[in-house]
């Protein structure tokens, strides 16, 4: 979700694309996100290099 966030999908977007989301597990994913940014940063650009 926040790889694809950060490619610019909008909330709405994403719930549409996940019908079993809602926007409060959207607003907890960002909380999730930005709690463990390092994380997340690292493993997005592994991802990306593959």
């Amino acid at each position: 979700l926040e790889s694809l966030r950060r490619l610019g999908a909008a909330e709405a977007q994403l719930l549409d694309s996940y019908p079993s989301l809602t926007a409060s597990d959207l607003a907890d994913a960002w909380v999730y996100a930005e709690a463990r940014k390092a994380e997340i940063d690292r493993e997005i650009g592994e991802n990306d290099e593959d």
